[in-house]
């Protein structure tokens, strides 16, 4: 990070805006909106942050940056698209390629105008604003613009009055000529012009326009244009896109801090801004890290010892990669909870289940001292002693880290230090320690959501299980009734139950007369 990018940080505002990234020749190369410019434009220097290969090459050709500050987050959607379309910076084409990207399409000069979100461009004559890549974003700002300027959103098939949306001052009324087409025209206009960034100048010419009015004594028309320059304040006040900026800042948090409480990074902690957020400037070293960039939870799932399984669900920079999740079916019978943890460790750091899966940052093990111990005793016999491994106890959602074995020799007094440095409350056993982090800790609430994950992956599984061993345990010892016939059945009434309450008439109809009477003397005398 050169000089001039640190001054940049320094003095980048807590606003609304449009930012923008250039290269040592002056270029931009990559231009992006933000609700905070100053949390958003200095995530990207943060170490503890994962990026991927994309973003640290643009990263590594950042040589000064800019921004433009505004009044809303709609005003940066809106700017940010339309610049994005002018200047095409080559960074935001390499980093949308694999997005679906949305345009706002205006068919203007249609006899019946119309408003739509639609994924693609076409050469049909109407005007097209975008690409957005936030989707949602762009929806929210969108049925609030239309408050401001009513417009329709398809065309009615021999309607001959005003709809409903008209009423709610959400559509013009063409229908019964509520509102002129050329009105409504006028309209759509400043919708455009406003989609084009250039709400300064749109917000002068209303303002201009209340005032010409109101001196023409056209006082139901001023009324009406004060209305709209209402309703674009009132959008200023609406959260469009910072709510995804605060959840991100809020990983980022969760993962730099368990790694920084478990001694996984070796990055100091980072200042705050005035909203929280963490701050770059305490990077600047550029000191090594560690990320917590893939964390794998482990569950195990019975009813009265049958039909054990385990899960395994991966969390990659904080968020559930389904793709990379794996079920097992244990091998050892009963209910042993140690024994089942011990077993599905074991399996999944086999050397074949190691090169398939890649092996995780972090080892979360479901369940307190006991079932670490048991998950550690596997890992270590598995040759991976290396590997972070704590567990999360329901009871008070306690952290238990062993002292000597689940962090490869961290300094146990540093981390009791730090947790309670956090506000933890900590527990020092023998050969543990349990940290209870306040109920509102990103860290906590990451744990949390990856230990859920986690159970209710192995509670689907058990349950299938369960469903397939009862329909089959009932079928299995009816005389008669092989394979095929269990499939015919099961096919047919979808269920043991609806089976089970069947007629003899519609079994029959089935399997036929003999396997029927079978079946229903069978069925029946289970039932009693």
């Amino acid at each position: 990070m050169n000089d001039l990018i640190k001054e940049r940080l320094a003095s980048l505002p807590t606003t609304p805006g449009v930012y923008f990234h250039k290269d040592s020749a002056g270029e931009v190369i990559y231009i992006g909106k933000a609700a905070n410019l100053r949390s958003r434009v200095r995530q990207y220097f943060q170490k503890s942050r994962y990026r991927d290969p994309k973003t640290d090459v643009l990263v590594n050709e950042i040589a000064d940056i800019d921004w433009r500050e505004l009044d809303s987050e709609a005003d940066a959607l809106f700017l940010e698209a339309e610049l994005v379309r002018r200047n095409q910076p080559r960074f935001n084409i390499l980093l949308r390629d694999d997005k679906s990207l949305q345009f706002v399409r205006i068919d203007y000069k249609s006899d019946y105008p119309t408003v739509a979100l639609v994924r693609r461009p076409m050469d049909d004559g109407a005007e097209y604003f975008g690409p957005y890549v936030n989707g949602l974003a762009i929806k929210k700002a969108l049925r609030y613009l239309r408050r401001a300027f009513p417009y329709a959103i398809s065309r009615p098939t021999g309607a001959q009055r005003a709809n409903l949306y008209y009423h709610l001052g959400l559509d013009p009324g063409l229908e019964d000529g509520s509102t002129s087409l050329q009105q409504y025209r006028s309209n759509l206009r400043k919708l455009m012009q406003y989609l084009r960034g250039e709400r300064v100048a749109l917000v002068r010419d209303i303002e201009r326009e209340m005032k010409k009015a109101a001196k023409q004594r056209d006082f139901e028309k001023a009324a009406r244009v004060r209305n709209q320059l209402f309703s674009l304040q009132e959008l200023n006040r609406q959260i469009l896109f910072s709510d995804k900026e605060l959840m991100d800042a809020a990983l980022d948090d969760a993962l730099f801090g368990l790694a920084n409480l478990l001694g996984l990074n070796a990055l100091e902690p980072q200042a705050s801004n005035v909203d929280g957020v963490q701050d770059a400037n305490a990077e600047v070293a550029g000191a090594s890290v560690r990320k917590l960039r893939r964390i794998e939870g482990f569950d195990i799932s019975h009813m009265q010892g049958t039909d054990t399984v385990a899960s395994m669900v991966v969390f990659t920079n904080g968020v559930p990669d389904k793709t990379a999740y794996r079920k097992f079916k244990m091998r050892i019978p009963g209910n042993d909870d140690f024994a089942h943890m011990s077993e599905v460790v074991k399996r999944r750091l086999r050397e074949e289940n190691r090169k398939k899966w890649e092996v995780g940052d972090l080892m979360l093990i479901d369940g307190g001292k006991g079932q670490l111990r048991a998950a550690l005793d596997a890992r270590d016999e598995s040759g991976q002693a290396g590997i972070p491994m704590i567990g999360l106890a329901k009871h008070r959602e306690e952290i238990i880290i062993h002292k000597s074995r689940s962090t490869g020799g961290t300094d146990i007094t540093r981390i009791s230090q730090d947790a309670r440095d956090l506000g933890a409350y900590v527990v020092d056993s023998q050969d543990f320690i349990s940290v209870t982090l306040p109920s509102n800790s990103p860290i906590v609430k990451l744990l949390q959501r990856i230990r859920d994950e986690s159970h209710r992956f192995a509670v689907s599984y058990h349950t299938t299980l369960k469903r397939g061993r009862v329909a089959g345990s009932l079928l299995d010892d009816i005389p008669g009734v092989g394979p095929a016939t269990r499939k015919k059945l099961l096919r047919h009434f979808g269920s043991m139950r609806a089976l089970a309450n069947a007629d003899q008439i519609e079994i029959n109809k089935v399997v036929g007369p003999s396997k029927g009477e079978v079946l229903a003397k069978y069925i029946a005398s289970h039932k009693s």
